[in-house]
């Protein structure tokens, strides 16, 4: 990545992710895309390697969260949305009155990029006082950027599993706006809750599944309002997703 310059990253990469989530096929027939695609596919490739390498046991998944946060180091989402007309390629979208919207269209054939890539992504769509509702994931390396709007951003590390509850601690309570990013792994800041505060907000998000062979990966819900107990920690009640979304959506 040493020789993608911020510019070049911000015009090409970010703005292929933008429009490759949210319009599919955009650029396929614009000339301005064969001077960006060959950036966009170095990037993601990238990410692709890194979603092996920790499937793979070669870096663990603190790790894999340190070498992507260096990925998305480079983004200048600021500098990005002076290029791109981030509300005539939304203006179509119809939100959803309770949580996100997630769009998920396949990437265009770029050269350069592999075709069976190992991570998953989407775009979560959200308008004013919805949330990317309160949840942590099971056996899951997982990254966001904030695309465009602003956020209330909060992480938990998930320490403890009971039978009804999991015991959890704050490590991020902040405002997100474009550009910002976090990770989450098994391991560091489980659990994520993303409330919209803009009248639209939109993150790109990327999803490693199965990182440790054998088991399987998911959602679990909860409600971070739960007891305070010592240490700053919380009894966090476990939740179904139907209620999480009824609370917190």
């Amino acid at each position: 990545m040493s020789e993608l310059t911020r510019r070049a990253f911000t015009q090409g990469t970010l703005g292929s992710l933008v429009t490759f989530s949210l319009l599919e096929s955009l650029f396929m027939g614009d000339a301005f895309a064969e001077t960006i695609k060959p950036i966009t596919a170095e990037w993601l490739s990238s990410l692709n390697q890194l979603g092996q390498d920790v499937k793979g046991k070669k870096l663990t998944q603190l790790q894999w969260q340190a070498k992507v946060e260096e990925l998305f180091q480079v983004v200048d989402l600021p500098e990005l949305l002076k290029f791109i007309d981030f509300k005539k390629l939304t203006a179509n979208l119809k939100f959803r009155d309770q949580g996100e919207l997630s769009l998920r269209p396949k990437f265009p054939e770029i050269e350069g990029l592999p075709t069976n890539l190992v991570f998953g992504h989407q775009t979560f769509a959200l308008k004013k006082g919805r949330s990317v509702v309160p949840h942590g994931h099971n056996n899951m390396a997982t990254a966001f950027v904030v695309l465009n709007g602003e956020f209330e951003g909060r992480h938990y590390d998930r320490l403890e599993d009971e039978a009804k509850h999991f015991i959890i601690k704050p490590t991020i309570d902040r405002g997100f706006g474009p550009g910002d990013y976090s990770t989450v792994s098994d391991h560091k800041d489980n659990i994520h809750w993303f409330k919209a505060t803009s009248e639209t907000g939109f993150i790109f998000n990327i999803h490693v599944l199965n990182v440790v062979a054998g088991k399987s990966s998911g959602r679990v819900y909860l409600d971070p309002r739960g007891e305070s107990i010592s240490g700053g920690r919380i009894r966090a009640r476990k939740l179904r997703a139907a209620e999480a979304y009824k609370l917190y959506g």
